[in-house]
């Protein structure tokens, strides 16, 4: 868990909202099942501090509210500037203790698969996250998934994953990583030169001939 400190916002609008980003501020709202929502304001850099150290999708964020008791909340969207590097607005979602999440896990894959380094095939990576749905105590920070067991022709499905204290979201069936074949670039064909219309392949050579 990690800590970011908000300000309440009592005004909304596009022409508020613009204000407070050029005062190095990010406007904000926190909302959730059962809770009044909120417009918060935040410091720009410190969010930006706090985005570039954790992944958003799957990180509880105390949230630390002026003038409020903090809350449990996690990110649910944040809005970019199409081309600017700047944060437009950020969306946090209140969590409970007791009530279960679905969050977005990084898989991480470890070591070199025996099929790569001995038996000379090419790992594709398919899943790059799972799908889980957990408490919020239970969120892992990525899926640690062991590749060195894997041969020449062998796959890992989702099925195969085992996440304690989660529910897996995903299709069973779905390939998480695989080791297969290299593909073998195609040969190249030589093109013959066209013939001209309206003569023959003796005739062609014997024009050629003439000309020399």
């Amino acid at each position: 868990m990690v800590t970011l400190k908000a300000g309440v916002r009592s005004e909304g609008g596009k022409g508020v909202a613009r204000k407070l980003r050029n005062e190095g501020r990010v406007p904000a709202v926190a909302y959730g099942h059962g809770v009044q929502d909120r417009s918060l304001v935040l410091d720009r850099h410190e969010l930006e501090l706090l985005l570039a150290s954790i992944n958003p999708d799957n990180t509880i964020i105390d949230l630390q509210v002026e003038g409020a008791p903090p809350v449990q909340t996690l990110i649910r969207e944040v809005q970019r500037h199409p081309w600017r590097p700047q944060i437009l607005h950020v969306d946090f979602f209140q969590v409970r203790a007791g009530e279960k999440l679905q969050v977005n896990i990084p898989i991480r894959f470890q070591g070199a698969p025996v099929g790569v380094h001995e038996e000379s095939g090419v790992l594709h990576e398919v899943l790059r996250e799972l799908s889980v749905e957990c408490l919020p105590a239970d969120i892992p920070s990525e899926i640690e998934l062991d590749l060195t067991h894997l041969h020449l022709g062998e796959s890992i499905h989702v099925k195969d994953v085992a996440v304690p204290g989660v529910t897996v979201l995903n299709d069973p069936e779905l390939v998480v990583c695989s080791v297969t074949q290299p593909i073998a670039p195609e040969p190249e064909v030589e093109e013959e030169e066209p013939e001209r219309a309206g003569e023959s392949p003796e005739e062609s050579d014997a024009e050629e001939a003439d000309t020399e």
